[in-house]
């Protein structure tokens, strides 16, 4: 038993036989063209910078800067002409539901004067002029203040 530690563990497997596959095979050396050439000592040479090549570079540069701000004027144009006609589009829908709202600030109401049979005429004397004033909300509280005052 002492024999067998000694010996390696792959010893068994020394003794099988290895069957080559024919459709295995070793690749050819690899052989190098005879017209390469090393490096040369220094390649200072190559990374010369042509300044011709400089004003052809910033010319497309600035046209190319230039169309992309017409670009964006002309998006933000389209943009804004968009949102104008949504606004225009809005207000006259809004027109047609309530005429001489535009949203923007509070309505007050207007009493126009209209001349009706229900109006007393005793309230106002046929020799005076009538003054054409503009009458207001506060005006109108102030009447209806007084009238409710004289029924009491």
């Amino acid at each position: 038993m002492a024999s067998s530690h000694t010996k390696s563990q792959y010893a068994p497997a020394a003794q099988v036989p290895l069957i080559k596959s024919p459709s295995l095979r070793v690749p050819r050396p690899i052989e190098l063209p005879p017209e390469t050439h090393p490096l040369p000592e220094s390649i200072e040479a190559y990374f010369v910078y042509p300044f011709t090549l400089e004003p052809h570079v910033l010319s497309l540069e600035s046209a190319r800067a230039q169309t992309q701000a017409d670009h964006a004027a002309r998006r933000a144009a389209l943009l804004a002409a968009r949102a104008d006609e949504r606004e225009r589009r809005r207000r006259a829908a809004l027109a047609r539901v309530a005429p001489g709202f535009d949203g923007s600030g509070l309505l007050v109401p207007t009493r126009k004067e209209v001349l009706s049979p229900a109006a007393n005429p005793s309230s106002a004397a046929p020799s005076e002029p009538k003054e054409e004033r503009r009458r207001d909300v506060m005006d109108d509280l102030v009447d209806e203040l007084a009238k409710l005052d004289s029924s009491q």
